[in-house]
């Protein structure tokens, strides 16, 4: 083949040339044609990849089949020879190429492209599309995600928020902390107790810790310790969703199983109430219009059921305030009218509540919430989705930190 030959231009093959290519169809219509094309040395120098110094010296040479991108529809293999350089500083150390890393079995374009694709499908398409074996897609883009969101930078973070998402059935779960302001996840971790989420405040180190300003979450207890014990300086936040959703659980549904049981003679009440489980959860502003008469009726006929509701939606109105002493008067007053109620579910949860106002009175001085975390779990059930599911816990987390790089601090 003529030594100025297009392919040698259009390649990018450095420091190579083409000696020969061949063209090998499929036997059967089952398989893909390839093409192979094997290359010369057309350089007498050689780059060590360890210093970066030229030298002219050879320590051995392997002949390597190396993937590349396709050529029009045929799956691309190169032969190529590998030179171990005999470095006077380093000594014996791979060659340095701009196109192929030194371990690596494929071109860096073609590794650039299976990454790019592995953004919007999962690992078994993308491996099946390009010919790779399934454990070399992901080491391409686990490497790539490494490279570009690790070490995550946490100098200048003063405020995050802290949620539980599950992991897979059977109760596993992770933590996510992210950056409010900035939408960036910060750390993924297993587990979600004190020893599990410690390893994020060891990174965030002391510094780091005592310049965290503010932490917003729900009220679950591992969370609180830990980060009271490693941040002396941050103020704990309650998160108005958390609460809420705690409110209806052991609240509303308490109440509802009740009174399901009271009335267990009256079948077709007991129906509608045990029915009604959605309609009492839901907020009031979006009830469909053919709900809304079902639900009037079902709380003019049951005054338990429309007390725990009118003080759900009142309950609401404690995250609406801007300064911390009128928010302080609204809670007491919601308190009073939660214990003057009689009714023992509403009861306990008011005074647990009572016992952490802090952390809804903090809402006036950092009007933080995890409506970003809530974004970041349905984000979450699509990669899984994506993925048909992740064995590689540090693989998943890396893809949630790829979905959420967050906002640039210069933006705007």
């Amino acid at each position: 083949m003529p030594r100025d030959h297009s392919t040698n231009i259009l390649a990018g093959w450095e420091r190579y040339r083409v000696k020969l290519v061949e063209r090998i169809d499929p036997t059967d219509a089952s398989g893909k044609p390839r093409v192979e094309v094997t290359l010369e040395r057309k350089s007498r120098t050689f780059q060590c990849s360890g210093c970066g110094q030229e030298t002219t010296k050879v320590h051995e040479t392997v002949v390597r089949c190396i993937r590349d991108l396709p050529i029009l529809d045929a799956e691309t293999y190169v032969w190529v020879p590998r030179y171990r350089v005999a470095c006077p500083t380093c000594g014996p150390k791979l060659e340095s190429l701009s196109w192929l890393s030194p371990w690596d079995r494929v071109t860096k374009r073609l590794a650039e492209s299976v990454v790019r694709l592995c953004r919007v499908l999962s690992v078994k398409h993308v491996a099946e599309f390009y010919g790779l074996d399934w454990d070399t897609v992901k080491n391409l883009d686990v490497a790539a995600l490494a490279e570009q969101l690790l070490p995550v930078d946490l100098s200048r973070v003063t405020r995050i928020a802290m949620d539980e998402f599950a992991l897979r059935k059977g109760h596993r779960y992770a933590t996510v902390v992210v950056e409010p302001h900035r939408k960036r996840v910060l750390w993924v971790g297993n587990g979600r107790g004190r020893d599990d989420v410690r390893p994020f405040f060891e990174l965030l180190g002391l510094d780091g810790c005592a310049r965290l300003k503010a932490v917003v979450m729900d009220m679950t207890t591992a969370y609180e310790e830990e980060v009271r014990a490693q941040c002396p300086n941050a103020v704990i936040v309650y998160d108005l969703f958390h609460v809420v959703a705690k409110y209806g659980r052991e609240v509303i549904d308490r109440v509802r199983v009740d009174e399901a049981n009271r009335v267990r003679r009256d079948k077709t009440a007991r129906k509608v109430i045990k029915g009604a489980r959605w309609l009492l959860l839901r907020n009031r502003e979006n009830v469909k219009p053919e709900d809304r008469v079902r639900l009037q009726e079902l709380l003019a006929a049951n005054r338990r059921l429309a007390a725990v509701y009118v003080l759900k939606d009142d309950l609401k109105q404690a995250w609406a305030y801007t300064y911390p002493g009128a928010a302080a008067r609204f809670f007491n007053g919601w308190y009073q009218r939660a214990i003057r109620s009689r009714i023992e579910p509403l009861k306990r949860f008011a005074r647990h509540l009572k016992a952490r106002l802090s952390g809804i009175i903090a809402h006036c001085h950092y009007p933080l919430h995890t409506s970003l975390l809530e974004g970041i779990n349905n984000k979450v059930k699509v990669l899984k989705r994506m993925g048909y599911g992740y064995r590689d816990d540090g693989y998943f987390f890396l893809k949630i930190h790829a979905a959420f790089p967050g906002i640039p601090e210069n933006a705007g």
